[in-house]
């Protein structure tokens, strides 16, 4: 039976009531205090109560009101752990057991119930013991494996699972930046905006945040996984290719051909990973951007909404709105603007714009336009191929797919069927591209005559042979 089968309709009753938030403490430190136990059984009743009362003694409950829990019992600070403890049995949060040797029940949580409470520690924990997320620990696990002599592909999994927390953790860092974003706009006066300021600091999010920036050493970690990724994606082709040739000499059905084979689909599984952290490590270098400029726009729209307050004034009450609704149910209303006309003096006729206003027209005119005769642009006659860089517009699984299909023996053959579609030509100099950059690495790199294939692509015969 699966565990959301066991679990009782009663047991949702915690969400519901009024005392939820006390509930979950006291769920909380049952659970703690359970864990630092050495009893074999669980806690008793009475250890359970005893936990209860001292986050009771702790808790600000006003117990001068009457105090009704959902099922009609009245509550005070003396009952209250006995009927708390009663409800979480009822309700299937605790398991009760008759424990013979202690002549007394017992109580312990079953395995659905303790899921639930692992839940409430961790949200009521600010510090989160979980590992804390940071490309230095992407960095550690990439390390590891390419020390590792096994090259066990769940360390790689486990770097693709760190990034994938990292980008989770950016995400809500953002979302959270926008909700300060919101709460500022609706400050109205000095003291809302230092509130603001000042929770925005002490969050979580801002301490990691601080580490992210500083402990972690982002960026350098960053260049470095980087760099990780694309040694370990070569050391792995590498090994893929000798396992390969092994292969070939091997008696097919035989142990050591399964194991080479199996040796083989490691390598493509690793690469497969490691270009997945390559993605993510991406997406995280343009989140922790994003958030920078956040961080950045926040501290501005801040300072301007203080240097908003300070020329306006804070919006409090419009007194004007309020002198014109007590005219308007006046019974002297006329007589009212009457005298408030003899008392203010005007010096002028009243003006929207006045020659004292800060506005002012702008007298100075427009330059006069004068036609001149369009110039033409002078093209330089040669080309410089070294400006020539051509767009990354494939993956590396992509081009090595290209390669693998036209290769032979270990030999790469250029003919006049390789090239069918603008997309292969494009493949093929990425090809030459790689061998040339890598030629030191003892591979022979042959050109022959022009090639045309029958779409109309001409291009070199291209031969890459391996030692």
């Amino acid at each position: 039976m699966s565990l959301i089968n066991r679990i009782p309709h009663e047991f949702y009753k915690l969400f519901t009531s009024k005392y939820t938030e006390y509930y979950m403490t006291f769920l909380v430190a049952i659970y703690d205090a359970m864990e630092q136990s050495y009893s074999v059984l669980g806690l008793t009743e009475k250890e359970c109560r005893a936990v209860m009362n001292e986050k009771i003694a702790a808790a600000a409950i006003l117990w001068d009101a009457e105090n009704y829990d959902e099922e009609g019992v009245f509550l005070t600070r003396s009952n209250m752990a006995s009927v708390c403890l009663k409800h979480f049995e009822d309700w299937g949060w605790l398991k009760q057991d008759y424990d013979e040797t202690l002549n007394s029940y017992v109580v312990t949580f079953p395995e659905y119930s303790q899921m639930y409470v692992e839940l409430f520690a961790r949200l009521m924990d600010e510090s989160d013991s979980q590992e804390r997320e940071s490309v230095l620990a992407i960095y550690s696990h990439l390390y590891t494996y390419s020390v590792d002599t096994e090259k066990n592909n769940e360390i790689l999994k486990s770097a693709l699972n760190a990034s994938k927390r990292l980008v989770r953790m950016l995400v809500n860092m953002q979302d959270g930046m926008r909700e300060y974003f919101d709460e500022l706009s609706r400050q109205k006066d000095f003291k809302g905006i230092q509130d603001v300021l000042v929770k925005e600091i002490n969050n979580s999010d801002s301490r990691k945040y601080a580490i992210l920036t500083t402990t972690d050493s982002f960026y350098r970690y960053k260049e470095a996984v980087k760099e990780l990724i694309v040694k370990n994606l070569d050391e792995n082709e590498v090994r893929r290719r000798k396992k390969e040739r092994e292969l070939t000499e091997l008696e097919p059905g035989t142990p050591a051909f399964v194991r080479c084979g199996r040796a083989i689909q490691l390598c493509d599984e690793a690469a497969d990973i490691m270009f997945r952290i390559e993605r993510q490590s991406d997406v995280i270098e343009r989140r922790y951007n994003k958030l920078i400029e956040q961080k950045t726009v926040f501290a501005g729209r801040a300072a301007a909404r203080i240097r908003y307050i300070m020329q306006e004034g804070a919006d409090g009450e419009d007194r004007t709105a309020v002198f014109v609704s007590l005219l308007s149910r006046s019974r002297k209303k006329e007589e009212m603007i009457g005298e408030l006309a003899e008392r203010t003096g005007m010096s002028s006729q009243y003006h929207l714009m006045s020659q004292g206003s800060l506005y002012s027209r702008k007298t100075s005119g427009r330059d006069e336009f004068v036609p001149r005769a369009l110039e033409q642009e002078t093209q330089n006659g040669t080309e410089e191929m070294d400006s020539f860089v051509l767009k990354p517009l494939y993956t590396h699984r992509e081009i090595e797919r290209f390669r693998k299909k036209n290769e032979k023996d270990g030999v790469f053959q250029v003919t006049k069927d390789t090239v069918r579609s603008v997309e292969d030509l494009e493949k093929l100099f990425f090809v030459w591209q790689e061998a040339t950059e890598s030629a030191q690495s003892g591979e022979e790199i042959e050109l022959g005559d022009e090639q045309e294939s029958s779409s109309g692509f001409r291009y070199s015969a291209l031969k890459i042979r391996g030692r």
